[in-house]
Order: C-alpha cells, then sequence, then structure tokens
C-alpha cells in the first residue's frame, strides 16, 4: 500500500509543479491546484512512510520520478527543451536512487 501512497504523492506533486508553471505565466486560479496538489502530495508521501517505506528510499523515489516526469511533461506541455544531456542527468538520478534503494533492502 505504501507504494500506491507513493505514486500518488509523485503524481500530485507533478501536477501542482506543472500548475505552478501555468500560473506563473497564466490564469492566477492555477494557484488553487498549487495548493491543493502540493498539499495532497505531502500527505500522501506521509502515508507512504507510515505505511513503512523507509524515508531515503520514498524521498528519492518520489524525487527521482517527480524530477523526469516533470521534465518530460514540460516538454510537451510548455514546449520547454528535454536535451540529450538532461536525459543522461536523469538516468543519472535514477540510477542514485536505485542503488539506494538496492542498499536499503540489505
Amino acid at each position: 500500500m505504501g507504494w500506491l501512497f507513493l505514486a500518488g504523492a509523485i503524481l500530485t506533486e507533478v501536477a501542482a509543479t506543472l500548475a505552478l508553471r501555468a500560473a506563473v505565466h497564466g490564469h492566477k486560479a492555477w494557484y488553487v491546484v498549487v495548493s491543493v496538489g502540493y498539499l495532497s502530495a505531502f500527505s500522501l508521501l506521509s502515508l507512504a512512510l507510515g505505511a513503512g517505506l523507509p524515508l531515503g528510499v520514498a524521498y528519492g523515489v518520489w524525487a527521482a520520478v517527480g524530477v523526469a516526469l516533470t521534465a518530460v511533461a514540460s516538454k510537451y506541455l510548455f514546449d520547454e527543451p528535454l536535451t540529450w544531456l538532461m536525459g543522461a542527468g536523469i538516468a543519472l538520478i535514477m540510477g542514485g536512487v536505485l542503488l539506494v534503494e538496492l542498499g536499503a533492502s540489505h
């Protein structure tokens, strides 16, 4: 169940971050989505931790997947750059999180 809470935390955090970009460059009503999204993300993250996920693993996965999804979504939604170098950086972050997870399981 902890992983489902973490997935929800990631998706709501990414939605809030994308809404923040929209709010800064558009309608101020997006700030409602930002507020609800971040509140939901932290609430779901706390539920994931309460369900037994270790903090280092949960936060690492949350951050890495959030960065990757936000970069890809902003490429398509806001026409922001997503270069091969940025992709390599995202891959390195995800590899580091994988190593943290593998280390936590021992």
